[in-house]
């Protein structure tokens, strides 16, 4: 069969390019045009537009860009209509995808989409257009399966991805060391905003050697020039390796401050993006935590800095306190908590199996 897939961001390439893998496991036909990154090309994906072309943080940076995503999606309706695949498999990225399928399903596409939308968290009102265009929605976080229950729209959940990605096994000999990872994101704007305030910390923590985490879909010249003479190593796409090694970690809010917890690595989610956007998602969005690891836990476990209270003087006194023994005690057996409720026995495989089982029926 062919299988048009589209994810708009880092995560949403890593688990891509997994859904790909089990889907040669069962059909060994199978091709893949993608809209994703590097992961998903190296699966053999056929790309069509890459990450640094798709993804925009905040409501004001979206609008600004809005000649490009109306592009993309007018881009999406020719590739499907060239291409006629038999499955549309959306991943994450909701704002872009939901239109995607509103096409796709008058096309008769099969819509699946892994990741559910967090409507939980802000724009419930999707629901509507989520119950009429997707055809099986699959969750990932504990709690979504009884909220889209109580909205009248049933949803599969085998647990998170992250349970059968990281292998702890292949990093459970790795020693501690004296380092402080700083994860400032995956997009260019994110990492303007973010990385130079992260940098701050270097000279208050002389003990620590500073290493960045960065990603492929940036260019290296990008980060040298927020870098310049700062005591800091880079290191490109070694996420977990990194967190093997760290002490503690300065994060993006998204899927690495979940990444974080499978290393029971101490941690500050950080959060800025520009005034307009963050006022307008003062509004609108209705959680009280940006972190995946407090919202499931309904509780705060890490630090968080959003906005004006992201600054190198907060940085530091959470950084200091994060690093004491007995926060760090603490911090475990939350991260136990956590792993308790994200299920170990999730399998992409199980869920390609549920998709094909669906399509087969239907």
């Amino acid at each position: 069969m062919r299988y048009y897939i589209i994810s708009g961001e880092k995560s949403g390439d890593l688990y891509g390019s997994y859904i790909m893998e089990s889907i040669k496991n069962h059909d060994s036909n199978a091709t893949f045009i993608c809209w994703g990154g590097d992961k998903m090309e190296l699966k053999g994906g056929k790309m069509i537009r890459k990450l640094n072309k798709l993804s925009f943080m905040g409501f004001w940076e979206v609008f600004k860009n809005l000649f490009t995503v109306l592009y993309n999606i007018q881009l999406v309706k020719i590739s499907l209509n060239k291409t006629k695949p038999d499955v549309l498999i959306l991943i994450d990225y909701p704002g872009f995808n939901l239109k995607v399928a509103e096409y796709a399903k008058r096309k008769n596409i099969k819509v699946f989409w892994f990741i559910a939308p967090q409507i939980w968290a802000w724009n419930e009102s999707r629901i509507k257009k989520i119950k009429k265009y997707v055809d099986r929605m699959y969750a990932v976080l504990p709690f979504e399966k009884e909220y889209f229950k109580s909205k009248n729209y049933n949803v599969k959940y085998f647990g998170h991805p992250l349970s059968q990605i990281i292998d702890k096994r292949k990093y459970i000999n790795q020693n501690k060391k004296k380092i402080i990872s700083l994860f400032p994101g995956s997009r260019k704007q994110e990492i303007k905003k973010m990385l130079p305030e992260m940098l701050k910390l270097v000279k208050h923590f002389r003990d620590y050697k500073f290493i960045i985490g960065g990603v492929a879909n940036i260019d290296i010249n990008f980060y040298k020039k927020i870098i310049k003479n700062k005591k800091v190593n880079l290191v490109i796409d070694q996420t977990y390796e990194l967190m093997s090694y760290s002490s503690a970690c300065v994060v993006a809010s998204g899927t690495v401050s979940l990444e974080a917890a499978f290393f029971n690595l101490p941690q500050i989610v950080c959060y800025k993006t520009s005034f307009i956007s963050y006022e307008i998602a003062k509004k609108f969005v209705k959680t009280k935590y940006i972190s995946l690891v407090n919202i499931i836990l309904n509780k705060l476990v890490v630090d968080e800095l959003i906005q004006t209270d992201f600054n190198s003087e907060n940085l530091i006194i959470c950084l200091e306190k994060s690093l004491n023994k007995k926060s760090i005690n603490t911090l475990k057996k939350n991260y136990e908590n956590l792993m308790e409720q994200l299920n170990s026995k999730f399998s992409f495989n199980l869920i390609v199996k549920d998709m094909l089982s669906f399509y087969n029926d239907n």
